[in-house]
């Protein structure tokens, strides 16, 4: 199995996908192995790539694996959910100008303040804190634009949290999902009733929100641009999205 990351492994920082990256999927789509999307987005985001790449029915892992579909037709397979309240009300305190969005499923977010544009996706729904607090979630999101990004990453040591699991992303981006998911865990889902086996697949992504995956994947390879503490944990580097790094490593197999 191929397992491929989205956002600065597929697409550039624009949305846009090089035809070479379609290119190289379909090689290994010719090969008779599956391609499966990994990412931290939602379905809603994640669709219209697995429609650009021409991926045949089959499953997806979404929301940093809190969300697995399987696709086309749309089938939720599993979502897991948390309490978010004590983690939200708890961002809000040490950051009341931070902009935190709870998604849902399928359709979009219900947040406290717009993100920046072409940062989320879907249906934008407007909610106080005490509101977004009432329902379990699958994946709470913190941004924070106006803040140096020492300042962020200070944020998301100090939260500190149980029971809860932390990715931080791009440009002052945390990930809050519950505790134990991860992509790795999303993808071992899938693999299960397919008989594959970890050492069996090949993955590939360049965030912290990877690095899981990299680990636990038989190859797990990360991108020239990721950060020293993603590449620490992959079994080898490939060059950046802009080098095309992604269509490097499916053609050395496919």
């Amino acid at each position: 199995m191929v397992a491929l990351d989205i956002d600065g492994t597929l697409l550039d920082e624009a949305g846009v996908m090089p035809d070479h990256i379609k290119e190289s999927v379909s090689r290994v789509l010719d090969a008779g192995v599956p391609v499966v999307l990994s990412t931290g987005r939602g379905w809603y985001a994640t669709e219209p790539v697995f429609e650009a790449l021409g991926l045949p029915p089959g499953p997806s892992v979404c929301s940093n694996g809190a969300v697995l579909v399987t696709y086309p037709p749309f089938e939720l397979v599993e979502v897991a959910t948390f309490d978010p309240e004590k983690v939200i009300r708890h961002v809000h305190a040490l950051s009341p100008n931070a902009r935190i969005a709870v998604e849902v499923i399928g359709k979009g977010f219900r947040l406290n303040k717009l993100f920046p544009n072409g940062d989320l996706a879907g249906q934008m729904t407007i909610e106080t804190i005490d509101e977004l607090c009432a329902e379990p979630a699958s994946r709470v999101i913190v941004r924070d634009p106006d803040v140096a990004s020492e300042e962020f990453l200070t944020l998301a040591d100090d939260l500190g949290m149980h029971g809860v699991s932390y990715a931080v992303g791009w440009s002052n981006w945390l990930d809050i999902a519950p505790e134990g998911i991860n992509k790795a865990q999303g993808l071992e889902k899938v693999c299960a009733p397919l008989g594959i086996k970890a050492e069996d697949v090949l993955a590939i992504g360049d965030g912290y929100n990877d690095i899981e995956m990299l680990a636990w994947a038989g190859r797990g390879v990360a991108m020239g641009q990721a950060a020293d503490g993603v590449k620490v944990h992959a079994d080898t580097v490939t060059g950046t999205f802009f080098e095309g790094g992604t269509s490097q490593e499916l053609r050395r197999w496919f």
